[in-house]
């Protein structure tokens, strides 16, 4: 018996890069998995795991929109009856100093990478508070909890807020079975990475990766369905006496204390 069999999973921003991952491995592990995006492309992801073998339903959704998410989530409801597991995945980043980022762009990391994780919650922790059981996965970074580099302010900031949010809702939900952790990748390879390379390098955004790859002690950036390995033994019964923590996916980046020290 695999670890998400008969669960009913939601993973948000699951069209492409971690989401797209997550929402694999889940259903390798036998999830009923629920892809929501705002993207039209997650009908074309979810068809690519039912000619897997797995089973899948793409909602398009935006996670900024309160109302659209209750929708989404009556809809799973109706559907299913339960969700077993959350996984707040959506979440976006573009490159900016502090004194040149306007509201609207500061506006843009806030409303998705905190709002959004707010709302989806919000609409689907009633049902798992009534079948006193449930598993919520956030997914935080390294950048903004451990790290950061410049023109990160905005993304730094929501994802420690994300953190502060996994903690104090574990703490709220607890009681009820519900347990609630983060996930702090570092850089996986993902389009996200590949349009910030982009905007550091437009000639040469490889050169960006490289340089990114020669950092990390394990000589590499993540691969998306790592990230899926994490999220779905957080999402399993496997995961059951853990809550209110983060487990930091990074390849060790995060371990050099110095660039100059060392033998």
């Amino acid at each position: 018996m695999n670890k998400m069999d008969g669960k009913v999973a939601i993973v948000t921003g699951a069209a492409m890069g971690n989401g797209k991952g997550i929402a694999e491995v889940l259903a390798k592990y036998g999830a009923v998995t629920v892809l929501f995006d705002i993207s039209k492309q997650v009908h074309d992801t979810a068809k690519e795991l039912e000619e897997k073998g797995y089973k899948a339903m793409a909602v398009e959704v935006d996670v900024t929109d309160k109302d659209a998410v209750q929708k989404a989530v009556d809809q799973v409801i109706e559907t299913y009856e339960r969700i077993d597991a959350l996984v707040n995945n959506a979440g976006v980043v573009r490159l900016a100093n502090f004194l040149d980022m306007d509201e609207e762009l500061r506006d843009f990391h806030f409303n998705i990478n905190i709002n959004g994780v707010w709302n989806v919650t919000k609409a689907v922790l009633p049902h798992m508070k009534k079948e006193k059981k449930g598993r919520i996965v956030n997914l935080s970074s390294v950048t903004g909890t451990m790290v950061a580099d410049a023109g990160e302010t905005a993304y730094a900031t929501t994802k420690a807020a994300v953190l502060g949010f996994t903690k104090s809702l574990a703490r709220e939900t607890a009681e009820d079975n519900i347990t609630v952790n983060a996930i702090l990748p570092g850089y996986v390879l993902t389009p996200m990475v590949e349009q910030m390379a982009k905007e550091t390098n437009p000639d040469n955004p490889q050169e960006v990766i490289d340089g990114i790859a020669s950092g990390v002690p394990l000589g590499r950036l993540g691969r998306v369905e790592e990230v899926g390995e994490v999220a779905a033994f957080l999402a399993s019964d496997e995961s059951s006496y853990i809550t209110g923590t983060q487990i930091v996916l990074d390849g060790g980046s995060t371990l050099p204390e110095t660039v100059s020290v060392g033998v």
